[in-house]
């Protein structure tokens, strides 16, 4: 080959590298010859798989974070749940403690009582009502304190009249306590009616507890059909 063939054939190659780099049209021509365009194309079809791909992971990613987030919560629930159910066991044991000791009391509140009761006959009706109050004080430490207040509607008696009985306050309860030698029917119903009267005046519904020496058996079946506890040792 001649010099002048090989000039030549340098230039044309240089005139075609410019002709291809200038002309995309021609370029892009020549690369679907040599099977570039099939290759990009392989490429861009990758390309958009692998961003439908991470947008995929990425919505994987959000619903595990809120997976995560959502089984903290349930944890904390769990944890709130199970202190809950501890401080029920405490309080449970704390009010079976409580209902011991109060059993014990009652224990010796039987025993004095029965002791009172043997000895009514030296006792007037205020000594007993006295040692009544001293057992309260003693075995619950509740103090006894006589509410007075005038009737004026006689709801108690059918007339105006002054209305006395003896009041226990404890841990929120109010109680009426009526102190008797001798228990019948007309004492019962006279501390259902002392009753509705405190209700009337102090806005609270009491509890409602005599003490007798003596009750007779209908006054007793009375107190238990009215809701009225009876403690008494002997029976008349």
């Amino acid at each position: 080959m001649s010099s002048s063939n090989t000039i030549d054939a340098g230039r044309l190659k240089r005139a075609l590298l410019e002709l291809v780099e200038s002309d995309p049209e021609l370029r892009y021509a020549l690369m679907g010859l040599l099977g570039y365009r099939e290759i990009l194309e392989r490429i861009t079809r990758l390309e958009e798989r692998f961003a439908r791909l991470e947008e995929r992971f990425a919505g994987l990613a959000e619903r595990q974070q809120r997976l995560e987030e959502r089984m903290e919560q349930v944890m904390r629930e769990i944890e709130k749940l199970w202190r809950e159910v501890l401080a029920l066991r405490e309080s449970q044991q704390r009010l079976e403690e409580r209902q011991q000791r109060v059993e014990e009391r009652l224990e010796r509140l039987d025993r004095t009582l029965a002791t009172v009761a043997h000895r009514f006959g030296v006792l007037s009706e205020h000594a007993f009502r006295e040692a009544m109050r001293g057992i309260l004080e003693e075995y619950f430490g509740a103090t006894a304190h006589r509410w007075s207040v005038y009737d004026a509607e006689g709801l108690v008696y059918g007339y105006p009249s002054e209305v006395e009985v003896d009041v226990v306050v404890r841990d929120g309860v109010h109680i009426l306590v009526e102190v008797k030698s001798r228990v019948d029917t007309s004492d019962v119903l006279e501390l259902s009616r002392i009753a509705r009267l405190y209700e009337k005046q102090e806005g609270v519904r009491p509890e409602l507890a005599i003490l007798g020496g003596f009750v007779d058996r209908r006054a007793e079946r009375l107190a238990q059909r009215l809701g009225i506890k009876l403690y008494t040792y002997l029976e008349g």
